[in-house]
């Protein structure tokens, strides 16, 4: 007969080992629940003593999906971290502005059970980092209202005019059939309509950001930029492919100075303008950045907007059967959208690829539209 007396004593340290687990595990969830308190404090003193912040950016980046790639040097590495750094380095050296980011991260969880935060949130002003917080994003849905919450909690003198920027860096979003862009939630759905969604609980129907730069493939497009225009005077965006999905970030550097005559058209073609020769340095794929002015192009999204719909009907049925049947082309190709306006309000600075099929394609619309593949 096993002696029970034993039993117990032998039992006690695996009780110990699991009451440990648990006790860990406990303290790793409730320390993700919470903000970084050196960093709190630090508010607190900033408060009292804030200069004023005539410039503000939001930075989101995408970071839950495939954005590993080698560089020259055959180096891996991650071009949401890239994007990450560069958001940061602006944040640091712009003394008269807030810089809110937020670094979307893949879904994680501690022993299988317990979930840990997926967002990461960094709020700085006037140069100095005020918040660092984990948080959740949206489980339920694709849009921003987590970030935008943030947003409004720390956001500064919310009746002061100033010139607001907002920042997405992340693949190509989709005009339709958008399920499996965040590799954590493979069945949700995520795309420019939803994005517009997210973009208004920023803007809660009161005021339009005065630059709105999409890092993604294929953002100039009419739907995207018509659906998109409600929420931005100017947009930026690449009507092509590009490359990592981003932009250089150096010209926001110094906003103060940069935009201290407050002609928010011309900093808009300066940031396009050195973003394109950055990227043309070190690309020999085709380059595109463009400028859309988003009043001014309002009677060709117009003029186009029945054609464009129609196309997207019927390629969400078409998508269904395979995405082999259809490709990205310039508006240009297709003779329904040349029309005398399709050139208003946009500023295209373009080079094409050195080499493949499109090398000698010496001009783009700054419209990117969809075909059928001819069989």
């Amino acid at each position: 007969m096993r002696n029970q007396h034993n039993l117990f004593f032998m039992s006690a340290p695996y009780s110990m080992l699991l009451m440990s687990i648990y006790c860990l595990a406990l303290s790793m969830l409730l320390s993700s629940c919470s903000a970084d308190l050196s960093v709190q404090h630090v508010t607190r003193q900033a408060e009292e003593g804030a200069l004023a912040v005539p410039y503000s950016i939001v930075c989101v980046i995408h970071g839950d999906g495939d954005y590993f790639y080698h560089d020259t040097a055959g180096q891996e590495s991650k071009a949401d971290y890239d994007a990450l750094a560069g958001a940061e380095m602006i944040a640091l050296q712009n003394p008269h502005a807030e810089v809110f980011i937020f670094h979307q991260l893949p879904r994680r969880h501690f022993l299988f059970f317990f979930p840990l935060h997926n967002g990461e949130f960094y709020y700085y002003r006037n140069g100095r980092l005020i918040a660092n917080e984990s948080y959740r994003r949206d489980q339920e849905q694709s849009n921003f209202g987590s970030e935008a919450a943030l947003y409004h909690r720390f956001r500064m003198d919310k009746q002061r005019k100033m010139a607001n920027l907002f920042f997405y860096c992340g693949h190509e979003i989709p005009e339709f059939n958008g399920a499996g862009y965040d590799a954590s939630y493979p069945d949700r759905s995520f795309t420019v309509q939803d994005f517009a969604s997210g973009l208004k609980e920023f803007t809660r129907d009161s005021e339009r950001f005065d630059i709105m730069i999409l890092s993604t493939c294929f953002g100039g497009t009419p739907y995207t930029v018509g659906t998109l225009g409600s929420f931005a005077r100017f947009i930026i965006a690449s009507p092509e492919n590009l490359h990592l999905s981003y932009f250089d970030l150096r010209s926001l550097k110094r906003l103060d100075l940069s935009m201290q005559d407050g002609d928010i058209s011309a900093f808009a073609k300066r940031f396009a303008h050195h973003a394109f020769d950055r990227l043309t340095c070190d690309l020999q794929t085709a380059v595109s950045v463009a400028v859309y002015d988003v009043d001014s192009v309002q009677e060709f999204l117009q003029s186009v907007h029945g054609v464009y719909s129609d196309t997207l009907s019927a390629l969400k049925g078409e998508i269904q059967t395979s995405t082999a049947v259809i490709e990205h082309c310039d508006c240009a190709d297709l003779p329904a959208y040349v029309l005398p306006t399709m050139n208003e309000g946009v500023d295209l600075f373009y080079r094409p690829a050195r080499f493949g099929r499109l090398k000698n394609k010496q001009s783009h619309s700054g419209w990117e539209c969809w075909r059928n593949i001819e069989p």
